[in-house]
């Protein structure tokens, strides 16, 4: 009996060990998942003056990665201030500014009155909202690398008898604590507590004349988003739940001279000769020996050349062509996308692209641009009927202020008003029509004012009033 019962406990246990396990196993990968979706925001500011450039700033949405922090970091770091800050929170995200800041006009009641008046002052400064968790935990790393100064923990005093040169490279890092360490102390008293220390380094550092950079980050954001569809598909299917299959995003098409200067990309690249279709994704996105001959790049012309062997039996060049020019009217440069041209035995067929156009610190993306079908007219070749047809799906280029290897901010070609937004007003002031001229016929009834009396002779009305 008892060696039956340790039988059956041991079989128990082996049933439930990879349960167990596939448990434990699906807890860490959730938590890998959530960390690497963490990003917390970067506040970057100097005492000298142009360090970096206003098409730094990068859109909402953006998540910075190192490599672009890098890019950030580089000017700072080699033409800047040797003193280099580095306030260091436990937790924050860009939610807190907006919670807790001056953001709608009630500066009285900021919680980073310093920090904002720091920004409002400083020659130079950059705000990064969503930087990378990766970025940021190797930060210290490469301030260190980058300075060639080990960091210092300093606090208000010790930072009063350091005694700072501005030849010296220094690195001084200050933790700042939040609501994990700060016991029952609410979110807004601390982020106001860690302005207060903000401030008197800031103070510290001005009464000596030191001149410095500093940067406020976290290690980790105070807020983080659940993904709900991410933990829906992992923990089991739903009813009806269709598998989707993910699509293969390739990288952009960069150009570069001494620098990245033209970026194009495209969900799907498709080209036709005589009614006959090529994918040219895969040949195009992704391809390290892309053959870019020809391509050119100046402040005011941009262009781009993409060759491809064997392609309809021959060599075809397809050049975008793109002009940026200064416009008084709206006291900034403009992009034009002229012309895109395919060269093929000696002929060249021309397309008008001249509707692909926004500011130069913008790039250009829409859903879909082409000679066929929707939105054909972005894309209207000179001679008809043309043996060459086009069609680029979610096409987006950047020929002007490119930084590093991403775009910036879209300028989109689907206008503001959609087909299904006029549907909405016309039926809105349709109604509206029809219910004032009620209310009109309402207001417009009149009562009698005479009536028939009983006892005496019947009146007759020929006409009311």
């Amino acid at each position: 009996m008892m060696a039956a019962t340790a039988a059956a406990r041991l079989q128990a246990g082996t049933r439930q060990a990879p349960a167990l396990w596939q448990m434990r196993w699906l807890l860490l990968v959730l938590v890998a998942l959530a960390e690497a979706e963490q990003q917390v925001p970067l506040v970057l500011w100097s005492s000298d003056r142009d360090l970096w450039g206003p098409a730094a700033n990068t859109h909402e949405g953006h998540i910075t990665s190192d490599m672009q922090l890098s890019t950030y970091l580089d000017p700072a770091l080699e033409l800047g201030p040797r003193n280099v800050l580095l306030f260091l929170q436990d937790k924050l995200s860009i939610e807190d500014f907006t919670a807790y800041g001056g953001v709608f006009g009630n500066k009285q009641d900021s919680a980073f009155s310093n920090l904002e008046n720091a920004l409002d002052l400083a020659p130079s400064s950059l705000v990064l909202p969503a930087v990378d968790w990766y970025a940021v935990s190797t930060l210290t790393t490469y301030l260190q690398e980058k300075l060639g100064a080990s960091p210092l923990h300093v606090d208000l005093a010790t930072l009063r008898e350091l005694k700072l040169n501005a030849s010296l490279p220094a690195l001084l890092l200050i933790r700042l604590p939040y609501t994990a360490s700060s016991g029952l102390m609410a979110p807004r008293e601390v982020l106001t507590g860690n302005d207060e220390v903000i401030g008197q380094v800031l103070s510290t550092l001005r009464s000596e004349d030191v001149p410095y950079t500093a940067a406020l980050t976290a290690v980790r954001p105070s807020r983080v988003a659940r993904d709900v569809a991410m933990v829906a598909g992992g923990l089991g299917r739903q009813l009806l739940q269709k598998q989707t299959v993910s699509a293969v995003v390739h990288p952009p098409v960069s150009y570069n001279d001494t620098a990245p200067r033209i970026l194009f990309w495209a969900q799907n690249f498709s080209v036709a000769y005589m009614e006959h279709w090529e994918d040219l994704t895969s040949l195009t996105f992704g391809v390290q020996d892309l053959n870019l001959t020809g391509s050119f790049w100046n402040d005011s012309v941009a262009r781009l050349s993409l060759t491809y062997n064997q392609l309809f039996g021959t060599t075809v060049t397809f050049r975008f062509i793109l002009a940026n020019r200064f416009y008084p009217v709206s006291a900034r440069h403009w992009f034009t996308m002229e012309r895109l041209e395919i060269h093929s035995n000696g002929s060249v067929a021309y397309f008008n692209a001249s509707r692909v156009t926004g500011p130069s610190i913008y790039s250009f993306h829409c859903e879909y641009v082409g000679s066929l079908g929707k939105n054909s007219d972005l894309l209207v070749p000179r001679t008809r009927p043309s043996n060459w047809q086009m069609s680029l799906q979610h096409f987006q280029i950047q020929a002007f202020n490119v930084t590093g290897e991403q775009f910036s901010y879209a300028s989109d070609c689907a206008g503001f008003f959609s087909p299904g937004i006029w549907m909405g007003l016309l039926t809105s002031l349709f109604m509206l029509f029809i219910f004032t001229y009620g209310l009109h016929m309402i207001l417009s009834l009149k009562t009698m004012d005479r009536f028939d009396d009983h006892k005496g002779p019947t009146i007759s009305l020929t006409q009311i009033v």
